[in-house]
């Protein structure tokens, strides 16, 4: 197909695309779970599992193999965008407030579903149908660990404030213990990409550089743009140029760390926490919402509902290895976490609902998993199977607690907390 072809065929993609995500995501509104979780459904939905399964001449007209990648480098955008904004809502205060029991709920989280996933990838290993030829027992462990060990801290977030939990013991703990997880959880991801290919240098250059960019922004970064919001305060909003200039400094951020081997997500999200909080940050999430949640990340939604075959895991071994991952996620995270939460002095009842909001994984797992599918760490089957873990336990966030939370006041939820919630 031509470049002119193509274009013509892109508008049409994100129609469909965006009539279908919107729609899938209203239903699941109207049965009590977060837009974000229908949407996420939408792209599956959308991919050759089912809309390819049923119609596959027309799936094949519509997203033929040539307009991949241009669905694919849009997403990317949406992706640095979204995680970008996410690390503008980390509160670090959150953490410092409850550090204690923060570190041992947050601990729990990590480090029993890591051990589980480090099994159950010692386990798989077996079979060259999981991880692609050339990944090492050593970086499946640790994707795996990693992937069962993530929270979907901004939907954690959204059912928080929007419960009214803000400020409260169990919301401040479990924020607090949710953005210390996602930390982890993303550092063991840098690890993996930083150590698979087994070029030593590499993983050097990788690390080193990963700290450099760290200490530059947090350390040099900060106090600069620290400018931003004297200016922003002055005229009261982030202008053009404003936004031009921070739009800019995210796509070199991205640059870097994906140049030197980690992930454009992890220098989005980074530059995002170095941000100031006040004018600058309000506005960032005013101006930069609309076209995230609605526009850009349907787009990732789509290319990992492309990436997905149900029909790969329709056989009974699939099936019940399935079954076993979905098991061994919701154990290792939602009970490893109210353990944790019951031993720091929380009741049964703020336990067991720390342990329902923790084991929700939401978008955020499947940023992960499609940067290891991309890498070459992960194939399509495990891909796919890990795609049905994290639909499962985020549908099962909400009402889970809501069950255990029943009977509790529920006021308006902030809108900066939508932003990141991607509703």
């Amino acid at each position: 197909m031509s470049n002119h072809e193509l274009s013509i065929q892109f508008f049409l993609q994100l129609a469909v695309i965006l009539g279908a995500i919107r729609l899938v995501g209203r239903a699941a509104r109207l049965v009590g779970q977060p837009q974000v979780v229908g949407e996420m459904i939408a792209g599956v939905l959308l991919g050759p599992s089912l809309f390819g399964w049923l119609l596959p001449e027309l799936h094949a007209g519509l997203v033929p193999p040539a307009s991949k990648p241009i669905i694919y480098a849009v997403s990317q955008i949406g992706v640095v965008l979204y995680m970008f904004v996410v690390g503008t809502e980390l509160q670090v205060d959150l953490i410092r407030s409850r550090m204690r029991s923060a570190l041992a709920v947050s601990a729990s989280g990590i480090v029993v579903p890591f051990a589980l996933g480090g099994l159950l990838a010692w386990f798989l290993m077996r079979d060259y149908q999981f991880f692609a030829r050339g990944v090492g027992l050593r970086e499946a462990a640790l994707f795996l660990g990693a992937a069962m060990a993530i929270t979907a801290f901004p939907m954690l977030a959204r059912i928080i404030h929007e419960r009214g939990l803000a400020g409260t013991s169990l919301g401040t703990l479990t924020l607090a213990a949710g953005a210390m997880d996602d930390a982890a959880a993303w550092s063991l991801l840098a690890i993996v990409l930083a150590s698979f290919g087994g070029d030593g240098a590499m993983v050097w250059v990788a690390i080193g550089g990963a700290a450099l960019y760290a200490v530059v922004v947090l350390q040099i970064g900060r106090p600069l743009l620290a400018r931003l919001e004297a200016g922003a305060r002055r005229e009261d909003r982030v202008t053009g140029p404003m936004l031009g200039f921070v739009l800019m400094l995210l796509m070199l951020a991205a640059w870097y760390t994906d140049y030197i081997g980690i992930h454009a997500v992890f220098g989005a999200f980074l530059l995002g926490t170095a941000m100031p909080r006040g004018v600058v940050t309000r506005d960032l999430q005013r101006l930069l919402e609309p076209v995230t949640t609605s526009f850009l990340l349907p787009l990732f939604f789509v290319y990992s509902g492309l990436n997905t075959e149900l029909g790969l895991v329709v056989t009974p071994a699939c099936g019940w290895l399935t079954a076993v991952v979905v098991l061994v996620a919701c154990v290792g995270k939602g009970v490893g976490c109210w353990l944790a939460a019951r031993a720091s002095g929380e009741t049964n009842q703020q336990a067991m609902a720390i342990g329902a909001l923790m084991n929700a994984r939401g978008m955020m797992e499947l940023i992960m998993l499609n940067i290891g599918l991309e890498r070459g760490i992960i194939t399509p089957t495990l891909f796919t199977i890990l795609v049905i873990m994290a639909v499962v336990t985020t549908l099962m966030t909400s009402p889970l607690f809501e069950l255990i939370w029943r009977g509790r006041p529920t006021p308006a939820l902030p809108r900066a907390w939508r932003v990141a919630a991607g509703n």
